[in-house]
């Protein structure tokens, strides 16, 4: 009996010894101390070759930095919040899929960065994690920042963000909440509710000190950009395919976008709906301010004015210079609204402080609609007509969008 127990005990070691061999799967990590999920699993598919496939789980409230490492494949699990203080680094040729929900999205707080830097030749992918993705599978990207907004008095007072009830607002135009170039976010737009709609890219209260450039956003469920106040200037914009406006402004905005392209494929609302405040908050700026952007090189691509209402709807008071503009496609090219009270959106075409400076028109039934409630001529909003070229997108676009 002895002798049976000596070679059982020491076949049974061997047997162990040999399973703990063959087990290449990298052990699980989860992170306790920022409530965020880092699940890393490798499996070895290539038959003992040495190639592996490994993907890392990310989410949660990030109280320290949070550093990608392009080799990996990312799956967002729930919404991952940069708190003040922290740098979110996302190397070029990232690519981070998106569990699906209105709760599954990045989002930059006020105080913390983000340093997302791509290159043509390796954007960074944003999208959904379905085999068949649809628009508004997931959130999207938010940024929150400190510049000046006009839902509320002014100061460093803030207001609340439709998405994950984040503070945003405050007074420092250049305020830096990092870089993002050559991003695009796909399959964004998932709705919490009727009221409460993510994007694909949301700035809110955003400085002029970000850098945002070469960004894309493609088949998002409702707005590809929207900004809400703020100062940030962004260039070589795309919105391709979003269903409800492709940018959106209100809140007092104030940046430059520069080369901005949007086309149409499906049911959508506007080119551009720009508000001078959220109607829904209230003009509540001491002294009162209202949007105000310039728009450089602008291309606006819909699918026919047979079946297209609107290119840009201007109203609430907005102002913004527009130069170098090409809509194509659509019944109308501007629709201005407003009144003689709070949404003076007609003052600012009389003081030019809302003009367009070279446009060309193609397939647009009327060029100007004016419901504003002042008078004025075509001619006092409109110079140039037939000069516009809009934006080179076939130069710029190579490499990194989707069309």
């Amino acid at each position: 009996m002895k002798t049976n127990f000596l070679f059982l005990s020491f076949a049974f070691i061997a047997l162990l010894l040999g399973a703990c061999e063959a087990d290449d799967t990298a052990e699980i990590v989860i992170n306790n101390t920022d409530n965020s999920v880092d699940n890393s699993t490798t499996n070895n598919n290539q038959g003992g070759d040495g190639n592996s496939d490994t993907t890392r789980f990310i989410g949660g409230t990030q109280t320290t930095d949070l550093e990608l490492d392009a080799a990996f494949d990312y799956v967002l699990t729930e919404a991952l919040v940069m708190t003040e203080g922290t740098t979110l680094t996302i190397p070029a040729g990232t690519v981070i899929r998106a569990n699906t929900g209105s709760d599954v999205y990045i989002a930059i707080a006020q105080g913390a960065s983000i340093n997302a830097n791509g290159s043509a030749n390796n954007p960074i992918v944003l999208t959904s994690n379905v085999a068949t993705p649809n628009a508004g599978d997931w959130g999207g990207l938010i940024l929150l920042g400190k510049a000046p907004i006009n839902s509320v008095a002014g100061g460093d007072a803030t207001s609340t963000s439709e998405i994950g009830g984040l503070p945003y607002g405050g007074s420092i135009v250049d305020d830096n909440s990092g870089t993002i170039r050559y991003v695009r976010v796909e399959y964004s737009g998932g709705a919490a509710d009727g009221q409460t709609e993510n994007n694909g890219f949301s700035f809110y209260g955003v400085g002029n000190g970000t850098t945002v450039e070469y960004v894309q956003a493609y088949e998002g469920k409702d707005d590809g950009f929207e900004f809400f106040g703020g100062t940030v200037n962004a260039r070589f914009v795309a919105v391709s395919g979003s269903q409800d406006d492709s940018i959106d402004w209100t809140e007092g905005y104030s940046g430059q976008l520069t080369d901005v392209y949007v086309v149409h494929g499906i049911a959508h609302d506007k080119g551009i709906e720009a508000d001078g405040f959220n109607t829904d908050i209230g003009n509540n700026s001491n002294p009162v301010f209202y949007s105000k952007p310039t728009v450089t090189n602008l291309t606006i691509i819909g699918r026919g004015s047979a079946t297209e209402n609107e290119a840009i709807r201007l109203r609430a008071g907005t102002q913004g210079i527009f130069t170098n503009v090409l809509i194509q496609g659509f019944e109308e090219g501007f629709d201005l609204d407003g009144d003689m009270g709070d949404s003076p959106t007609g003052q600012g075409v009389l003081d030019g402080d809302l003009s367009v400076t070279d446009v060309t028109f193609v397939d647009v039934l009327v060029k100007l609609k004016n419901d504003t409630e002042f008078t004025f001529n075509e001619s006092d909003f409109i110079s140039g007509d037939g000069n516009g070229t809009g934006t080179d997108y076939a130069t710029w676009s190579v490499g990194w969008t989707r069309n």
